[in-house]
């Protein structure tokens, strides 16, 4: 090592993945260093999922006064000040570094943060430079750099914005073009056609939310079009040009037929590279897929001394799991824990209206592996539900898959209000094996949207005779019951 700064652990990126690292290491009794060249939180928490959760809140309270009427509300038709809303975004986005106080619990247990530090690079597989000059050095380093939006790549593609550009947006447009149906497209474009907003989403893929269950994607695409939503599959935009001072044309492309589509903004939203560019990863020898860095199961990349975690990785891009393998590099790396990252259980979902949940296997994926006779699956609609009734928000529907054999829930697929919490309870069960019997015994509140749950379970449970029934219940097959109501 050179004269420099020593640390055991040096960590490259402040998100949700560096910071818990630097917690994990710090716990193990190793010095480290945390390096982010902005400001801690990462991208979720200062201009992603907090702040989109944001306007998303305020677009459901838009929404709720559509029932105010039937309710015996005085109707209300609300003006939306798009400044505000975007002003209020970023004042939560200043309570939660708050309420989390990042800087002090990290210097409190003894990490070393060089905040606002610039791009880290790579001098050699031990040694850091920092933008603003300072230099360290670590026998083991730790990416967690995360990744970026990536730019619309066509003819013109500088003229799309990406999330990150919406907070500087002082007006709501009229008409909003969404390149890309996963779930950051997905969020945006009920938002903004909530609030009024002209919107068309365009997608290479033949259907929308093409990763998750295919019900759910046909679900979300039913609500989209019966909202107004215009919906492009299998459609490829070739060109964005400034056709006038206000105006965009987007030139589009599908199955050989080509056509032009107008709007005030246009938002790329169709993939999330890792912020692989400045680190100069061949000075450590360390190895790239693509626009990420290459990991072996145990999170080390191709130098020995160094791992990565989280987005950079190009596996799930999710906060939960960003966290996951950061403590299973940390572990890894101090204590040659020999952990192996796999893509367990992890519920997920979108704020769109209706939300979107899931968690565990879809069905291709659930048949694919065990067979089609292998697989139950009991789907039920919201409308069986009283809560739904009550709130009137009865568009929706869990589907719940069950393995035939061991009893075990394998999967389970919502779209509804509420979807994401939801989808959370089944996954707390599934994590330990849950059965699908305990869930069918299982007795929620009443009335709450959970109902639903138990409910598809009872159908299941009623299938595999994991319920005691005599021959005239048998015989009734997939009977609908009330929630309350028991079978057995």
């Amino acid at each position: 090592m050179s004269d420099y700064q020593s640390y055991d652990v040096i960590i490259i990126g402040g998100g949700p993945a560096g910071v818990t690292a630097a917690l994990r290491a710090s716990e193990l009794g190793a010095r480290t260093a945390l390096i982010e060249r902005d400001v801690l939180g990462g991208t979720c928490t200062n201009d992603g999922c907090v702040p989109t959760r944001v306007i998303a809140k305020a677009a459901r309270l838009y929404r709720d006064t559509e029932l105010f009427e039937l309710y015996g509300l005085s109707p209300v038709q609300p003006s939306i000040n798009f400044s505000r809303l975007l002003t209020r975004a970023q004042q939560v986005v200043e309570e939660v570094h708050e309420k989390k106080q990042l800087l002090s619990h990290l210097q409190g247990v003894g990490v070393d943060v060089f905040d606002r530090a610039g791009a880290a690079r790579f001098a050699s597989p031990h040694q850091v430079d920092m933008a603003d000059g300072r230099t360290i050095v670590g026998q083991t380093i730790i990416i967690c750099a995360g990744g970026q939006a990536r730019r619309l790549p066509v003819p013109g593609g500088e003229l799309a914005l990406v999330h990150s550009d919406l907070w500087t947006m002082q007006t709501l447009p009229a008409s909003v073009v969404i390149a890309g149906a996963g779930a950051t497209g997905m969020q945006l474009a009920t938002i903004f056609r909530t609030f009024g907003t002209q919107v068309t989403i365009i997608d290479l893929a033949a259907r929308l939310l093409p990763g998750e269950d295919a019900d759910v994607s046909a679900g979300i695409t039913s609500a989209f079009v019966d909202q107004g939503i215009r919906v492009l599959t299998d459609t490829r935009i070739t060109a964005l040009r400034r056709s006038s001072a206000n105006i965009i044309e987007v030139a589009t492309e599908r199955e050989g037929q080509e056509d032009r589509i107008h709007a005030e903004v246009v938002i790329s939203a169709v993939g999330w590279p890792g912020n692989i560019d400045a680190l100069n990863l061949s000075a450590a020898g360390v190895q790239t897929n693509g626009p990420y860095v290459k990991v072996d199961p145990f999170l080390r990349t191709s130098a020995p001394s160094v791992y990565a975690a989280g987005d950079i990785t190009g596996q799930i891009m999710l906060v939960q799991t960003a966290s996951q393998q950061a403590r299973i590099a940390v572990e890894n790396a101090l204590s040659e824990a020999g952990m192996h990252y796999r893509e367990q259980l992890v519920p997920h979902g979108g704020f769109t209206d209706p939300e979107y949940g899931a968690v565990g296997l879809t069905e291709a994926q659930a048949v694919e592996r065990f067979g089609r006779e292998n697989v139950v699956i009991a789907r039920v609609p919201f409308t069986d539900i009283d809560r739904a009734v009550i709130d009137g928000r009865t568009e929706g529907f869990i589907k719940l898959l069950v393995h035939r054999q061991s009893h075990e829930v394998i999967g389970a697929h919502f779209v509804g209000e509420q979807a994401i919490e939801l989808v959370n309870v089944v996954a707390a069960g599934m994590i330990d094996g849950l059965k699908v019997g305990n869930l069918a015994a299982l007795d929620f509140a009443y009335p709450s949207f959970c109902a639903v749950i138990a409910a598809a379970a009872r159908q299941i449970a009623r299938e595999l005779r994991v319920v005691p029934l005599v021959a005239v219940w048998r015989e009734l097959g997939r009977m609908r019951i009330a929630e309350w109501e028991r079978s057995g």
